[in-house]
């Protein structure tokens, strides 16, 4: 009797187990490059791998483009493109990852995610716009238009921050921006008054969020660029 009673409280225990497992979100970090590449992009995975862990999700790190296939990404509830850059995807591996996004999954793109796929319109959609240009790594001043999402709500209202600020162009219609840069703090800057670095949307069935910090190694240890990222993970995969 108390043998069976054993076996049953296991059972029930694996159960338990399998099913908190399988109700984690899976993050998947993708870096792949064929252009330039960040020295940031290593020190950075290991920073969010341990940030979005400590959140009690699962997270995986790749630079293999063969996992966008339907079954693999299947897996995943969302993906973060850690500053890719160039082509980096076959006509199938596209076709799987509009598919991914159609879902109903989310896409968080960092600092060069924006240098990616300059020939394929529908991920600069996802995106929001693509980069063109940018001065010297300098300190500048942030405004944070948006203090109420959950990728701004810890900032203050002007934020100091150093990094490397990209220029940019083909800029979507209707993005939500959250923070824009004062050209008038730093040198170099070419998009004059109307200047966003980090915005979200909706987009094909789906969400993204970008932010255009993170060139630095340094940045990714500050706290607040940190909860800035995590804010925008929470966003697309649509946590309160």
């Amino acid at each position: 009797m108390m043998c069976s009673i054993i076996k049953r409280v296991s059972f029930l225990f694996i159960i338990f187990f399998v099913t908190q497992l399988s109700a984690q979100e899976r993050i998947l970090i993708f870096s792949k490059t064929t252009g330039f590449r960040h020295e940031s992009i290593e020190h950075g995975v290991a920073v969010l791998k341990q940030l979005i862990s400590s959140k009690n999700m699962l997270v995986d790190h790749s630079e293999d483009s063969q996992l966008f296939t339907d079954s693999i990404l299947s897996r995943y509830d969302a993906l973060v493109f850690l500053s890719t850059t160039g082509d980096i995807f076959n006509e199938s591996q596209k076709a799987a990852f509009v598919r991914f996004i159609q879902s109903g999954k989310g896409f968080l793109g960092i600092h060069a995610a924006s240098d990616t796929e300059f020939n394929w319109p529908w991920y600069g959609q996802l995106v929001g716009g693509y980069f063109s240009s940018h001065p010297a790594v300098q300190d500048a001043q942030i405004r944070v238009v948006n203090q109420k999402h959950l990728a701004t709500k810890h900032l203050p209202k002007i934020w100091f921050h150093r990094d490397e600020w990209y220029d940019f162009k083909s800029v979507k219609e209707g993005l939500h921006i959250l923070m824009d840069l004062d050209e008038t703090s730093y040198k170099g800057g070419k998009m004059g008054k109307f200047h966003p670095i980090a915005w979200y949307q909706e987009f094909d069935g789906g969400r993204s969020f970008y932010t255009g910090l993170g060139h630095t190694l340094e940045a990714f240890d500050e706290e607040k660029f940190q909860t800035h990222v995590l804010g925008g993970l929470r966003y697309v995969l649509k946590k309160k």
